[in-house]
């Protein structure tokens, strides 16, 4: 067994007794990382992952919250306000080009880690993220430090939560390695806090930037976990006219592709402009207060989204692998079978009826049968030939499986077009089940057999039940006091 392997068990088995200790009265999620164990152990056998590789590691097991927007929409003064502490650095331009993972701690003082702390932990969204930030980095290697810290905080507020807050799109260099590592965040989060500036008054000028916030959220199947944010309002208090501003950016927001949704119109008082008439002050802080109520109800729900996502995240993995991931290969295995025989077929009978025609031509059969006799005598000469014409039979039929394998792979990496992790995993899986030592006789992909199907519908099954149990944690449609009421 090789050090990382035995490493990702260490993590593995370190993590289901934290989530353990965590949550005593809630064993669901310590339950869900053996069920990833089990998944783990199919992914390997198929070669959709690797020995030192986990499914559990794709997703973050704490809640975590993700702040997006532009440089200037006040994402940093947001989270000092919410956390009661001056964590972040404010300011009208650029002031931070890292992502920063907060997350609580119990010292009295807040402290900043470099990124490799998030590499190594597991529980956080970054583990091993480093290999990722290796392919997407213009400017070659680069160390993960350059991309990501760790702040700690004593903030009642972030007990057991993580908060992302991410560099200003427009402020970012490394534009592509940015929005790459913003989608990742996003898929993982179990809410995401979209900010615009409401001082703004043209939204069209960052209409690459909406565009890329928009595509991120639209058509997703969680697409209910983005709030988007109208910040600083108070800017549009002098000539009292918010529903304009929101009409603006709502406008702005359907050219690229989001006709629903609602904004949330917020600004923070201690940096607030003046607001001289009362009326109007009194009309933006009533609305101001409505809006941050909702929004911290939906920061206080991610704990139990959080488990509901977990769960989801295993079946919906589980379901991938049965109903589209051996399916595709499936397919493509008759594919390569089937080309595979083609050539062969074509390039040996091409070179049988040249032989044949060379030796008709010439009235040379009898030499078919001093070789023949020759073998059968054990003659030196007779048996080095033939080496070298079952290798050289052997060599040609190797190279045309290899040939139409990487021809296939080549047509999937099309197919999937950005997806790197999805084709990966095809990738490994389709050259596992295509290597020399594997013969074409068989009919499923390698490692995929009755015993792994079972066992991928035990983990759908499980996964299943573990959505009964939280249901039954958080409601009780009957509406009878006793939990395991009788109908």
């Amino acid at each position: 067994m090789s050090y990382s392997s035995t490493q990702i068990k260490k993590h593995l088995k370190s993590l289901e007794k934290h989530l353990a200790d965590e949550h005593p009265d809630n064993p669901i999620l310590a339950k869900a990382v053996k069920s990833f164990r089990k998944m783990d152990y199919i992914g390997q056998n198929i070669g959709l992952i690797n020995r030192d590789e986990s499914y559990a590691t794709c997703v973050t097991w704490w809640p975590m919250i993700a702040v997006l927007g532009t440089f200037s929409a006040g994402k940093s003064t947001f989270i000092n306000s919410h956390l009661g502490l001056p964590l972040q650095r404010t300011g009208n331009q650029a002031v931070d080009d890292k992502f920063t993972v907060i997350c609580y701690s119990q010292h009295g003082e807040s402290k900043t880690l470099p990124g490799v702390a998030l590499d190594a932990d597991p529980r956080f969204p970054f583990f091993h993220i480093s290999k990722s930030i290796e392919e997407i980095s213009e400017a070659g290697q680069e160390r993960i430090d350059a991309y990501l810290q760790l702040k700690t905080c004593p903030s009642e507020k972030i007990r057991g939560k993580i908060l992302i807050d991410s560099p200003g799109f427009d402020a970012d260099n490394q534009r592509a390695s940015t929005l790459r590592l913003t989608q990742h965040i996003i898929n993982l989060s179990d809410l995401v806090l979209v900010f615009f500036d409401a001082r703004h008054p043209e939204p069209k000028a960052m209409q690459d930037t909406l565009a890329y916030l928009v595509s991120a959220s639209v058509n997703r199947a969680d697409a209910n976990k983005f709030l988007y944010i109208l910040n600083q309002m108070d800017a549009t208090a002098q000539e009292d006219n918010p529903e304009e501003v929101v009409s603006a950016w709502q406008r702005s927001l359907a050219e690229v592709g989001l006709v629903a949704g609602r904004f949330f119109r917020i600004y923070n008082p201690e940096a607030a402009i003046p607001i001289a008439n009362p009326k109007v002050k009194e009309r933006f802080e009533k609305k101001r207060e409505e809006d941050m109520t909702d929004i911290n109800i939906r920061m206080q729900q991610i704990e139990v989204e959080r488990s509901y996502r977990i769960v989801g995240k295993l079946e919906q993995t589980a379901k991938a692998i049965k109903n589209q991931i051996i399916e595709k290969l499936s397919d493509m295995l008759t594919q390569w079978k089937r080309r595979v025989i083609m050539f062969d077929a074509l390039i040996f009978g091409s070179l049988a009826a040249l032989i044949g025609g060379t030796l008709a031509m010439t009235e040379s059969w009898d030499l078919i049968s001093t070789f023949c006799a020759g073998v059968t005598e054990g003659e030196t000469s007779a048996l080095i030939g033939l080496v070298v014409l079952v290798g050289s039979v052997g060599w040609t039929h190797f190279s045309i499986r290899r040939f139409v394998a990487n021809h296939l792979l080549k047509k999937l990496e099309l197919e999937l077009g950005n997806d790197h992790d999805l084709y990966k995993q095809h990738m490994q899986a389709f050259n596992k089940s295509t290597a020399g030592h594997r013969p074409m006789l068989m009919k499923n992909p390698a490692g995929w057999n009755e015993v792994t199907q079972q066992s991928i519908d035990e983990i759908i099954d499980e996964a299943n039940d573990y959505i009964q149990e939280l249901n039954d944690q958080f409601t009780n449609p009957s509406g009878n006091g006793e939990k395991n009421a009788q109908i």
